[in-house]
């Protein structure tokens, strides 16, 4: 898990190059977890004007390699990111509008999940997604049900 909230000294840290791209994405996905590459890379040409999203994706890629921070795939959706990192925590996605949420692990410690059968696998991560409806989607639905029978 990543304490250190300074980017250049995360970049350090893990032997990457510090970067004007490299720290704008870092503190656009500080800012936004689990945005998608091209809600990071609209962040990023804020901060520094023309930026091409292959450079925001070979940013991405990099961090995520080396740790600082950890990509999410819910089904259906595109590739989110988040810098937390390593303590195998899951998330809440909400089939209505996407929104992504952090839950700590269920029980225990990583990998907080056992497999019926580990098939020889060392296990170190359970990814577990549940899916729902958010707050503001159910009460969304609640209002569009109620005016639909106020038109009956």
């Amino acid at each position: 898990m990543q304490h250190d909230t300074d980017p250049k000294a995360q970049l350090r840290g893990v032997g990457l190059r510090v970067t004007a791209p490299r720290v704008a994405v870092l503190n656009a996905v500080a800012v936004r977890p689990h945005s998608d590459v091209d809600d990071i890379a609209a962040v990023v040409r804020e901060e520094l004007g023309s930026v091409s999203t292959q450079a925001v994706y070979d940013v991405l890629k990099a961090c995520t390699a080396a740790g600082l921070l950890r990509r999410i795939e819910p089904a259906g959706s595109p590739a989110r990111f988040e810098t937390r990192t390593g303590d195998n925590h899951h998330h809440l996605v909400c089939r209505s509008c996407g929104t992504v949420v952090d839950v700590d692990c269920a029980v225990g410690e990583a990998p907080c999940l056992d497999p019926s059968q580990a098939h020889g696998f060392e296990i170190d991560e359970a990814e577990v997604v549940f899916w729902g409806l958010c707050s503001q989607c159910q009460t969304d639905a609640h209002s569009e049900t109620g005016s639909a029978a106020a038109l009956s």
